[in-house]
């Protein structure tokens, strides 16, 4: 058992050591705990460390005695390959030196997430700090290396569990705090009058989890700092595991998370909470524009000892369990004035439905995006279909999460609001729908196929939610191509109907779906200066993540943006969203287009022909759903994925139609795959995305002013000189 001493008495920790000692009989072991979810932002370690700051500040300002943050919160999570650069690890260092230097963590045990590299192996770490001193370093034991994560691309899994080493500070370092070498490794932290000890992120998730060993070691507070993104029905799954992870075996659990955009593809959902003995009793919101939120409670240790008392087969693992190498720190965590502070009582589980998901995760995805792009808004080709018309919905969505919290007083909303929509400040913050109308541009790119119903449903769409709309046709510059085309082939293509190949039909569409893609990306160039104002706006891409998997979009053309917010999410799951969206959003006109049969309208309207999109697929977007989840998370190749729905479809189709259907499925993935290496950035939001992984995995969207390098890099060139 190691023994963190007399370098802590000099601010203000408790002198001399008896573990677990109530002062008096009058006295709860109650203390105040808080968790966090950060706005972080891969690479931004100025404002990484800001918000770590801001954090800590709130949690000490309502009496909290220990604050968690989220996973690598001070480099940010989706750093990816630059986690591979000793830039990384040495400037997450910087920060916590700068942390360390102030008077943040005076008195409440501060738990900070970072990299650091011990032994010559980069570790993902816990930090520990308390009056501006290290407590202990702990690694991270089972890393995430499935789906949207690689961690052992860049980090390695602590090898010796339940064993403690000495890791050398940097001299920087130690220099502010005056140690040279502090514990690191598996261990937990014993304070005058509790136990605390944590876990990170993935480890919650596997069967052995290490909460389990730590209730079985008396552990009674136990935190995760994490990094878990928004995935559609998944906060059900991490809700009931944070739950039973105290539900079985008794303990405080405290869970942080990162939220917002960090710089890729996912958006992290925060829905910081804290867990008393298998019930939640503190929640976080799950999407917010707010870039800190604190989540605090009271808890009351004693009661989780009486819970675990009253669990005799525990005691008995309890007795035979390997023991939990102890840091000692003379420090309370439940202090001993304060007799009135009471224990939060649990409280209901708050969750969105999967319409609201949508409408929230994706919205507060392109705030993020926004405002760190540098854009001053974004352009979207507005059809009237389902997918552009869930994308607009979406935006509408994020004028109004931003408006809301600027007008409930979020100053960093209010900053952003005005800055991005080039507001004066002295001016009254606009309404969400002012806001869409100086941010939002859509365009109905429309031809001599187009329809009158769709016509009408864009600009209808755009109107209620207030985005500056513009109707044009393209059949000029499309009689333009083909002009040319028949110019240097003296053949002019024909449409299928008028008597043309499946070859020229194909062409002719492709021309008109690309033709939309270019004039979409001059009209995004160009639209400000046409009004008068300064900046550029993002192109927004609307194609379904069943699209993608079919590659049923022509490459290059409007599937081709800067961001897709749908990109992610199934054609059921938006049509169900178009529904909701109707009345809960205040745009009625969701709904007739929901009712509408989807088309591409490429090809020309004839008495007895209308293009619609699943003939030409030859399959239903309900029957690409299933294809995409069996594929990738099922992981079933051509052969099983038949014996599967060979049994599943058995009552609607044939064995014979069955291996036609899969047969197809698979022609077209495989034929179609080049797409999907060029699919737009898509938010992540379906465990079936067919969108490529890349070789070199960093995030798309950087600070580009990277304010803490730069300057680094003028202080050493000032030194040099």
């Amino acid at each position: 058992m190691r023994f963190v001493g007399d370098s802590l008495k000099s601010h203000g920790a408790t002198q001399g050591y008896e573990p677990h000692v109530k002062r008096n009989s009058l006295t709860m072991r109650v203390t105040c705990l808080a968790t966090c979810a950060l706005n972080q932002w891969a690479l931004d370690f100025e404002g990484n460390l800001a918000r770590v700051k801001s954090s800590i500040s709130i949690a000490k300002g309502r009496g909290a005695r220990y604050r968690v943050g989220p996973e690598l919160e001070l480099p940010g999570y989706g750093c990816e390959d630059h986690f591979l650069e000793l830039d990384t690890t040495e400037h997450s260092w910087e920060s916590l030196a700068d942390l360390l230097s102030g008077d943040e963590t005076d008195d409440i045990v501060c738990d900070v997430g970072m990299p650091v590299i011990h032994g010559g192996v980069r570790y993902n770490c816990r930090v520990f700090v308390l009056n501006r001193k290290i407590l202990f370093i702990r690694p991270k034991l089972c890393l995430a290396n499935d789906g949207n994560y690689r961690e052992t691309r860049w980090f390695t899994a602590w090898q010796h569990p339940k064993k403690i080493e000495d890791h050398q500070l940097p001299p920087a370092v130690a220099a502010v705090t005056g140690q040279s070498r502090v514990p690191f490794g598996d261990a937990a932290l014993e304070f005058l009058d509790a136990s605390l000890a944590s876990e990170t992120c993935e480890e919650l998730f596997t069967p052995a989890a290490p909460h389990i060993q730590m209730a079985l070691n008396g552990v009674e507070i136990i935190s995760n700092g994490s990094g878990s993104h928004h995935q559609l029905r998944k906060l059900n799954t991490r809700m009931d595991l944070i739950r039973s992870a105290t539900g079985k075996c008794g303990g405080v659990y405290m869970y942080a998370n990162q939220r917002g955009c960090d710089g890729g593809r996912l958006y992290y959902d925060g829905c910081a909470c804290i867990a008393v003995n298998g019930e939640i009793v503190a929640q976080g919101e799950q999407f917010a524009i707010q870039e800190v939120e604190v989540v605090t409670a009271n808890v009351d240790l004693d009661a989780v000892v009486g819970f675990r008392g009253a669990f005799q087969s525990m005691a008995v693992q309890a007795s035979a369990s390997d023991k939990y190498p102890m840091i000692r720190v003379p420090y309370s965590l439940c202090p001993s004035d304060d007799i009135s502070r009471m224990p939060h009582s649990p409280c209901e589980i708050r969750y969105h439905s999967p319409q609201e998901e949508i409408a929230l995760g994706p919205a507060c995805w392109l705030w993020d995006y926004l405002r760190r792009s540098g854009a001053s808004g974004y352009l979207l080709p507005l059809s009237g279909g389902a997918d552009s018309s869930s994308t607009a919905a979406i935006v509408g969505s994020m004028c109004q999460l931003a408006i809301a919290a600027a007008v409930a007083g979020d100053e960093v909303a209010a900053a952003d609001v005005r800055r991005i929509a080039q507001i004066d400040g002295n001016a009254s913050l606009p309404s969400a729908e002012e806001l869409a109308r100086l941010l939002f541009q859509t365009v109905y790119l429309g031809s001599e196929n187009s329809s009158a119903a769709t016509r009408s449903r864009s600009s209808a769409l755009a109107a209620e939610i207030g985005a500056s709309h513009l109707d044009v046709r393209i059949d000029t510059v499309v009689a333009a191509v083909v002009a040319f085309f028949t110019s240097v082939t003296m053949k002019t293509p024909k449409f299928k109907v008028d008597g043309g190949s499946n070859v020229e039909n194909l062409a002719l569409q492709n021309i008109q779906a690309r033709i939309r893609m270019v004039l979409s990306f001059v009209l995004a160039q160009l639209m400000p200066w046409v009004r008068g104002r300064g900046g550029f706006l993002l192109v927004l891409g609307s194609a379904n993540v069943d699209e993608g998997l079919r590659g049923y979009m022509t490459k290059y053309d409007c599937s081709s943006a800067d961001v897709n917010p749908i990109g992610g999410i199934s054609k059921g799951d938006l049509r169900s969203f178009l529904r909701w969206g109707a009345n809960r959003l205040g745009y009625p006109t969701l709904a007739e287009v929901e009712e509408a049969p989807p088309t591409a309208e490429l090809e020309p309207i004839r008495d007895d022909y209308v293009q619609t999109d699943e003939e030409d697929m030859g399959m239903t977007y309900e029957e690409l759903g299933v294809y995409g989840r069996l594929r990738k998370i099922s992981r079933l190749g051509p052969v099983e994925m038949f014996k599967r729905l060979l049994h599943e479809w058995k009552d609607r189709s044939s064995p014979k139609e069955i291996a036609a259907k899969v047969k197809s499925f698979f022609f077209y993935y495989s034929c179609n795959r080049h797409k999907m290496t060029t699919l737009t950035p898509s938010y992540h939001a379906e465990n079936y995305s067919p969108e490529d992984n890349r070789f070199d995995l960093r995030p798309f969207l950087y600070n580009v002013r990277w304010p803490w390098q730069f300057r680094r890099i003028d202080e050493l060139a000032s030194r040099a000189e």
